[in-house]
């Protein structure tokens, strides 16, 4: 009758805590690691970015080469510009769908956890 009992309770507190503990755990983990993969894609772009300047910044030796320095980091700006932008679209549909998915994974442990309440009861 005790290890009945107790069974009945690690079910249930597998079903109620644990097993939606760990989901929203993986869901957070994945998120975070998505998050950080588009941070560090824009770090390593923006720093290649502006090491390519400073090297293209020392081959300067005439007007003419200044005036294409001066052209081509207008055109890394925009390029960044448009890279930031992008990044900042992607992370916020990141953000909608992690938010989707906690809404869902709360609604699940809700229902499940009644479930198992009425259960219980009868």
């Amino acid at each position: 009758m005790a290890t009945t009992n107790t069974d009945q309770v690690t079910k249930q507190f597998e079903s109620m805590f644990f097993g939606p503990m760990r989901s929203y755990a993986a869901l957070t983990v994945e998120y975070a690691e998505r998050a950080l993969d588009t941070q560090f894609e824009f770090a390593k772009a923006y720093s290649n970015a502006s090491i390519g300047q400073v090297r293209a910044m020392l081959d300067i030796k005439n007007p003419e080469d200044l005036r294409t320095f001066a052209e081509n980091q207008q055109k890394v700006a925009k390029e960044m510009g448009e890279r930031l932008k992008d990044d900042t679209e992607k992370v916020v549909a990141m953000n909608q769908e992690f938010a989707q998915k906690s809404q869902k994974l709360v609604e699940e442990n809700v229902k499940s956890a009644t479930q198992t309440v009425q259960k219980s009861a009868k």
